[in-house]
């Protein structure tokens, strides 16, 4: 399971919505390189198969059940961790919804659900977790904040209305947050990826927005999670002065 140079060695990483996708693959090849992982998700029995992969190639990792929209779940997450694993230095905050809908169709729950999953959870997390990581960084070590935004915080896609507003939001409380941590050895990154392949797009119901993503899907190469999961893994191994602060990362094909 461990790569020859283990370059998170040590580390305690925290994974939200890591029971599928780019989060899964993540704490596959985090705790691959040397990391401790918590692995944060609803679907407990989907992290408990990743926790019985991980402990098998030798990694260590604790599943817990975490609904990250709900305070009392988030701390209880935390206290959890601090207790088994010790200081998180290292945090993906990575759950998110994607629901495409064009908002003269009304699409209400929708966009609520959006607004609470992208934003005031993402918020929540950090807000749970900061502590943690200025510990981290005060005694000596690296401390990474990860936020998974996407591609739609730059660019303007028809009918991604609110979502492409949740992951602008999310980018830019980013750049305020490194400018908060930065100075205390806190890297915080806005990670903005654009296609992968993952089941983030599945409960499109949007016609429009299908027909667009079946026709790159047809036409483009998508990225794979694992391949996200390893730049995540390079920026998190560099040494704790150099901050990827905003990283847009695309298929080449991708306009």
């Amino acid at each position: 399971m461990a790569s020859p140079s283990l370059a998170l060695s040590g580390r305690v990483a925290v994974i939200t919505g890591a029971s599928s996708g780019i989060g899964a693959a993540t704490a596959l090849r985090l705790a691959r390189d040397g990391a401790s992982v918590a692995l944060l998700a609803r679907r407990k029995e989907r992290l408990d198969a990743l926790v019985s992969s991980i402990t098998q190639a030798g990694g260590r990792a604790l599943a817990l059940s975490t609904d990250v929209r709900d305070a009392r779940s988030v701390k209880e997450a935390a206290k959890a961790i601090a207790g088994e694993l010790g200081v998180a230095d290292l945090v993906l905050n990575n759950a998110g919804l994607m629901r495409p809908t064009p908002l003269d169709t009304h699409p209400t729950e929708d966009w609520e659900q959006m607004i609470d999953l992208n934003v005031k959870a993402s918020v929540r997390v950090v807000e749970t977790f900061v502590g943690p990581l200025l510990a981290a960084a005060k005694a000596g070590g690296p401390a990474d904040l990860i936020n998974v935004s996407s591609v739609a915080a730059q660019a303007v896609f028809p009918n991604f209305n609110v979502y492409g507003a949740t992951k602008a939001a999310l980018t830019h409380l980013s750049r305020h947050l490194r400018a908060e941590l930065g100075p205390r050895f806190v890297r915080v990154m806005a990670l903005e990826p654009g296609l992968v392949d993952t089941a983030l797009h599945d409960g499109n119901t949007d016609p429009g927005a299908r027909a667009w993503l079946e026709g790159a899907r047809n036409t483009l190469t998508w990225m794979s999670p694992e391949e996200v999961a390893g730049i995540i893994a390079f920026a998190t191994a560099l040494p704790r002065h150099i901050n990827f602060q905003q990283l847009t990362l695309m298929p080449t094909q991708q306009a």
